[in-house]
């Protein structure tokens, strides 16, 4: 099966006068299972209609590609949210786009989604619009905006389009299409689950819902607007389970946004259809000049198994796009996929993941739920595990081991998240050892994310103690198994509850257990996130406790220096921050200290300063240590800081050093 049209000579190609559904994404064309405008333009297919890509218009030209759809446009803002393709989160603009083709930058719009509809009501006038995707599902209410540091309406209001799909949408999206192509006025569209509209007050068809406090009172800038968001926020939050969930409305003016019920998650048997359609596996061949689309190297042999998280961290969107509860493939269509990847002319081997938002869930948390639903306003790991928790990791273990067993397979990586509190719940360690054993590639990747209690439980994280239970292990089992294998943790400065002590508590437990994280990660606030509200309101949405944030660049600035304590470049912010805090005891040349002091400035006589060094506790100087080698590794000058492993466990031995030309 071909690529999807793109343009019209592929359109009539087909025999296609017109397209049923025009579908716009602000990606480049990346027909593949782990791009959601693939998926949703392939069961629209599937389902009998005929669809169009429209990738990254620029002009209203761009629009008429296609002509007039006969049933509707789709719109997508793209597989990540625009503004983080675009913005760090020091807010600097990016250099490269992953998601377009050679990664140009400026191929997409900031915001594409509203962008995008109001260009269609300006060229076709009154024709139907859905928006969905994960930009606008995040962004279905009032939400506090980072880039414009405002709370905005919902995206249906400043869009204009008739309905926004929200969550994993092949259910709505099919359901929408063919009760258009019925003949039903996109008016009558507001009963279908999954799905938000606006309608104004007067034509509003009460019925038993939860409403949010409105636009106007959420986005006041006061003490009371600040407390009317947390609320909003904890009502969207506990109203997003499929099984549960109730029908959710927003005043915003005149109009009222109404949230339907969460979409039903997908049986397994249709989420095994939705990954056997006939998806190319690569970006459309016009991209080919331009070098391709860099984001289908990371997923290319990478296969998704399970949708959805109970791991529900605050400070992540996913519980909220697409759910708690786990649905997954069958083994067997996981093989399927597994064995088409053999046969693609650039696969050498090895498969790079077979996870999903959470690499080790492959079932409900607990039993009972698609009766009952989850639990509203409680986690099922965090701060400890629900007694009801239900820890079985041994479907997951058989896949793998069929899957190592496929001709033309050497090699099945786990790079997704590894739940580490869940996996150590289970008393059955054959995963754990078959993880260390066969699925890693050199490093595993895990998200402590912090140390201290406190900011831990702002993140909805289990205590360190747990991850540091789950390190020991891993190198238990890497060195009984002989291996070179390494920890590296995701690690997150200036979250919601981090003060500078925290920081520096943070920094002291890196140093004493030898990690030096390369890359981390400071707070962004994206809507949709519990850790967001918290940004923004100095609130806990569901205690409605105040909550210390770190906003200032300065604080930000030292926060996310002290997780990299080592870098020379880093050491003025440190030595800062440190004196500060009233931490000095911090600066010194102890084991325990993060930082040396500064040298002694030169005499303003302009002489050189003595070479004699201060005297350190041991009553050594640093010419004498310079002496013996210690400093100078090899006669190269100064000793070379070792960046990797990022984590090397205490009594491993470091790799000899050699003198340049003599032999091993």
């Amino acid at each position: 099966m071909p690529f999807l049209p793109l343009n019209q000579a592929e359109m009539r190609e087909r025999g296609w006068d017109e397209a049923d559904i025009v579908l716009v994404t602000a990606d480049a064309y990346v027909d593949h299972p782990s791009f959601g405008a693939a998926i949703i333009s392939r069961v629209l297919e599937d389902a009998g209609f005929r669809v169009c890509i429209l990738s990254q218009p620029q002009t209203d030209e761009d629009y008429c590609t296609f002509g007039r759809p006969r049933l509707a446009f789709y719109i997508s803002g793209g597989n990540i949210d625009s503004m983080v393709a675009h913005y760090s989160v020091a807010k600097h603009r990016r250099a490269k786009d992953y998601y377009t083709a050679g990664g140009v930058m400026g191929k997409r719009p900031d915001r594409p989604t509203i962008v995008y509809s109001q260009a269609i009501r300006r060229v076709y006038g009154d024709i139907p619009v859905c928006i969905g995707g994960l930009e606008a599902s995040l962004r279905r209410f009032a939400h506090y905006d980072y880039w414009d540091n405002r709370v905005r309406p919902s995206i249906l209001a400043d869009s204009g389009a008739d309905l926004l799909i929200f969550g994993m949408g092949e259910r709505s999206s099919v359901e929408i299409a063919r009760r258009l192509d019925a003949g039903e006025p996109v008016s009558f569209l507001t009963d279908i689950r999954g799905t938000c509209y606006a309608v104004r007050e007067q034509d509003y068809l009460y019925q038993p819902c939860e409403e949010c406090p409105s636009f106007e009172e959420v986005s006041a800038n006061t003490p009371e607007g600040k407390c009317a968001y947390a609320v909003s926020c904890r009502i969207q939050q506990d109203e997003s389970d499929a099984f549960r969930g109730k029908t959710v409305i927003q005043r915003h003016g005149k109009k009222i946004v109404v949230q339907n019920p969460p979409a039903m998650p997908l049986s397994q048997e249709e989420l095994d259809h939705v990954y056997d359609l006939p998806y190319m596996r690569n970006y459309h061949p016009s991209y080919e000049a331009a070098g391709g689309v860099p984001a289908i190297e990371e997923v290319k042999f990478s296969i998704t198994h399970t949708r959805g998280c109970f791991g529900a961290c605050n400070f992540c969107s996913i519980a909220y796009h697409q759910g708690r509860h786990i649905t997954c493939r069958s083994e067997e269509s996981v093989l399927r996929e597994a064995k088409l990847l053999t046969t693609l002319p650039d696969f050498k081997g090895y498969i790079h993941d077979v996870g999903g938002p959470t690499a080790n869930f492959r079932r409900p948390s607990c039993n009972g739920q698609e009766k009952r639903g989850m639990c509203k306003g409680k986690k099922c790991l965090a701060p400890t595990p629900c007694k009801n928790l239900v820890v079985d990791q041994s479907e997951y273990l058989h896949l793998l081991r069929r899957l190592r067993e496929i001709k033309g397979v050497k090699k099945v990586f786990i790079r997704s998240g590894i739940r580490f509190d869940y996996l150590l719940l289970d008393e059955n360690e054959e995963f754990f050892k078959d993880l260390v054993r066969y699925h890693v590639s050199g490093q595993l990747k895990g998200a402590p994310e912090h140390c201290s209690a406190g900011v831990l439980s702002a993140m909805g994280k289990p205590d360190i103690s747990v991850y540091k239970k789950f390190q020991k292990r891993f190198y238990e089992l890497t060195k009984s198994m002989n291996k070179k294998q390494y920890l590296v943790p995701y690690l997150m400065s200036s979250h919601p509850g981090s003060t500078m002590k925290d920081a520096i508590t943070l920094a002291q437990f890196l140093k004493e257990e030898g990690i030096h994280p390369e890359q981390v990660q400071d707070f962004y606030p994206t809507p949709g996130t519990v850790s967001t509200c918290m940004f923004y309101t100095g609130l806990d949405p569901y205690t409605l406790k105040p909550v210390y944030v770190p906003r200032t660049p300065k604080e930000k600035e030292e926060q996310r220096a002290l997780l990299q304590y080592f870098r020379p470049e880093n050491r003025q912010l440190i030595l800062r921050a440190l004196r500060d805090a009233g931490r000095t005891d911090l600066i010194g040349y102890d084991e325990h200290c993060l930082v040396r002091p500064e040298k002694p400035q030169a005499a303003q006589t302009g002489q050189k300063q003595s070479k004699t060094a201060e005297r350190k506790p041991d009553g050594k100087t640093a010419e004498k240590k310079a002496a013996t080698g210690a400093a100078k590794p090899n006669g190269k000058g100064k000793k070379k800081r070792q960046t990797f492993p990022a984590h090397r466990p205490t009594g491993w031995a470091k790799p000899k050093q050699t003198k340049p030309g003599k032999k091993k």
